[in-house]
């Protein structure tokens, strides 16, 4: 049996890396964003915080709240003809 080469952040590297002069500290108001159930968030990976990421696959794409889950958050999100529900640290998300 064949095993698949590489995990979840494979041939990502210039999706999750962040231009020269933007690297370093980071704002703690994105950190803690707070989103409404219904709001219209834009998934765009922080490259230096993990926790709570998203597979890149949806790097871009646009999903609404669900609900909160602890610190992170429920989105709702149209794959093909399916939907599906990511579980997202406020920091990857954006207002849309």
């Amino acid at each position: 049996m064949v095993q698949r080469t590489g995990g979840p952040r494979r041939k990502t590297r210039h999706k999750l890396s962040k231009p020269l002069r933007t690297k370093g500290k980071m704002s703690i108001r994105n950190y803690f964003q707070a989103f409404k159930e219904g709001d219209r968030v834009l998934l765009k990976a922080e490259p230096a915080i993990q926790k709570g990421m998203y597979l890149p696959r949806f790097h871009g794409k646009i999903c609404v709240v669900k609900n909160k889950k602890g610190t992170c958050y429920e989105l709702a999100i149209k794959d093909g003809n399916k939907q599906k529900l990511l579980i997202v640290h406020p920091i990857h998300l954006r207002k849309a």
